[in-house]
């Protein structure tokens, strides 16, 4: 048996290796286990409440949560196995945005997960004629449940079932999953039962996944990256563990003892902030050792090419250092999958270090969301790069915008490519060509014949004034290393030279301030206090060394508010909305450059 459509996913399962624990999620103290075969009862209750509600094939129903569950499996394949289109919202939506996919898609019924999201669309629902319902996944007194969604499928409808299934095929669209972007309105990629399962496919032949393996999840579903992650470990027999709040990460980690899961950049950098603030609590000798294995696990190149001495040191930090933080990620961990934003290689290579393999790769909605993918065999991983393109995706450098380094828009085609952006014609003629290639916006080269290197996003590399071309997602990360730095944007364009907003680590700051004899007070406070500029202005120096001249930032701004989700500063995957930043900080960019 195989699968071709997405909601033949857990038929196969059932087939190759049902499942006593195929989904769960935690309510409370209590863990809800879901079997393959529970599964698939709980999609057929959902198709018959929705053919029950009127709903046909080509209809737009949405989602809207924070983090995933079982109950957004549910939904996703109930409404797919009856040709209802998906369509996953964001959470964190403005209100304009929100009210303009929903009038898109002439959406008829949505669910969502809490009272929260739900006053959220009755504030806007008379300027969306077309929403009729609004569903919780929270039991709420007072508006339609999960259960008031659902209907017990009766013969008939298991027949009207295998109609609805056998009349959908594998290029048929599946979802519209719109773009938050970092400027302008959303656009709505369609991407067809194809386009997923292609690269489905593509990655459990690259990882070493399986029905014995346990994941969590943790990410939104509303992002490609999650949803195709959770369908893959679908496909493997992988169980499938939900956090149902971020603040249980930590807990639910140490329970489940996962094997693989799927993260964003930030995860790594705040496990990161926490090693070295925990490490500094813990008195100088710790910190001392700590810091010694911390670089000695930036050098790490995941091959065996390295002298003798360095594997004797790394034998010892493992004993000594390495060994905890495996126990504080549950003690089973085999692979994090890495995507959705720019990962700074240095964390990489010290997260491999200990034992915590660390994969990076590179994709976009557009591409179901996988391009290229660092491997985890011998030799099948390069730090800094996104990786070798998966199995049946072609990329290449465009001619006309590369320069005399190589580098230059990346050009992906494969079956993973969407259809094209729901209801805008020109704009998926902008990117996708006639025969087939997209054009990711991205760009970078090609590392030894394989591997893909990401050199910034092509719209936010700019010149300096000076005729400079500055890239600044690669100056980002490398000043996100300074523990003290919880998040940096570079500036510079049209500038006579470099400088940066940032925000400091406050939670490390307050350590440093209280070992050095500096009164602390909040945060709006210390960003003011000429002790910890000194102590700024001392790690921009240092991380200048490592630049190129034209690179160096010359001057830099604390923040004492991070920037957010909830304020439009940055996107569902935590990339940073430069237009909106730039906006919230007009004074502040003015005053560097007076």
């Amino acid at each position: 048996m195989d699968f071709r459509r997405l909601f033949d996913i857990l038929p196969y399962q059932q087939a190759r290796y049902p499942q006593k624990i195929a989904l769960a999620d935690r309510q409370g103290i209590n863990w809800n286990y879901y079997s393959t075969q529970d599964c698939l009862t709980q999609i057929n209750r959902v198709s018959a409440g929705l053919l029950h509600l009127g709903l046909k094939k080509g209809d737009k129903m949405g989602i809207m949560t924070t983090l995933g569950s079982p109950r957004w499996n549910f939904l996703d394949l109930g409404m797919q196995q009856i040709g209802v289109i998906t369509v996953p919202i964001h959470a964190s939506i403005s209100n304009t945005d929100l009210i303009y996919i929903l009038r898109e898609t002439e959406m008829k019924y949505c669910v969502v997960a809490n009272r929260e999201l739900c006053d959220k669309l009755m504030t806007i629902k008379d300027e969306v004629p077309f929403l009729q319902k609004v569903y919780t996944l929270e039991k709420l007194p007072d508006v339609p449940g999960w259960e008031d969604l659902l209907k017990e499928p009766s013969a008939r409808h298991y027949e009207s079932f295998q109609t609805y299934k056998a009349a959908i095929h594998e290029d048929d669209l599946a979802t519209i999953i719109y773009t938050s972007g970092t400027t302008g309105e959303p656009k709505g990629v369609m991407l067809s039962h194809k386009n997923i399962v292609s690269n489905i496919k593509a990655i459990i032949a690259l990882t070493p996944i399986n029905a014995s393996k346990r994941s969590i999840s943790f990410l939104p579903m509303s992002h490609i990256f999650e949803r195709m992650a959770t369908f893959t470990y679908m496909a493997a027999g992988t169980s499938v563990y939900y956090v149902s709040s971020r603040d249980k990460l930590d807990e639910v980690i140490k329970e489940i003892k996962p094997h693989f899961f799927a993260a964003v950049p930030r995860f790594l950098e705040k496990a990161y902030e926490q090693i070295i603030e925990r490490s500094q609590a813990k008195g100088k000798l710790v910190a001392r050792l700590v810091n010694w294995s911390i670089k000695l696990g930036k050098r790490y190149k995941g091959s065996k090419k390295m002298n003798l001495l360095y594997w004797i040191k790394l034998l010892f930090a493992d004993v000594l250092v390495y060994r905890i933080w495996r126990k504080g990620v549950g003690g089973k961990v085999e692979g994090i999958m890495v995507g959705a934003a720019a990962l700074n290689p240095e964390l990489g290579r010290l997260f491999s270090a200990a034992g915590l393999e660390v994969r990076e790769g590179y994709g976009l909605t557009e591409t179901s969301p996988v391009v290229s993918f660092n491997r985890f065999e011998p030799g099948g991983v390069r730090f800094g790069t996104v990786g070798i393109p998966v199995p049946g995706v072609e990329i290449k450098i465009d001619n006309d915008t590369i320069d005399e380094e190589g580098i230059g828009e990346i050009l992906v085609k494969g079956p993973n490519v969407m259809l094209g952006y729901f209801k805008k014609e020109e704009e998926t003629k902008k990117v996708l060509e006639k025969d087939g290639w997209l054009r990711t916006g991205d760009v970078g080269t090609i590392i030894n014949k394989h591997f893909l290197k990401i050199t910034d996003r092509k719209k936010d590399i700019f010149k300096t004034s000076r005729g400079k071309y500055i890239a600044p997602q690669r100056l980002e990360n490398q000043v996100r290393l300074s523990p003290y730095i919880e998040q940096v944007m570079i500036l510079g364009y049209n500038r006579p030279y470099i400088s940066a907003l940032i925000v400091p680590c406050f939670p490390i700051l307050q350590q440093w301030c209280e070992e050095n004899g500096v009164h602390w007070t909040g945060p709006q406070f210390m960003v003011l206090n000429p002790k910890v500029e000194q102590l700024f202005e001392q790690e921009i120096e240092a991380l200048n060394q490592l630049l190129l001249t034209h690179e160096r930032i010359k001057k830099f701004h604390l923040l004492y508010k991070d920037w957010s989700e909830q304020e439009g500063e940055l996107t569902p995957t935590l990339k940073i909305k430069r237009d909106v930043v730039k906006d919230h900080y007009k004074k502040e960019i003015e005053s560097i450059y007076a």
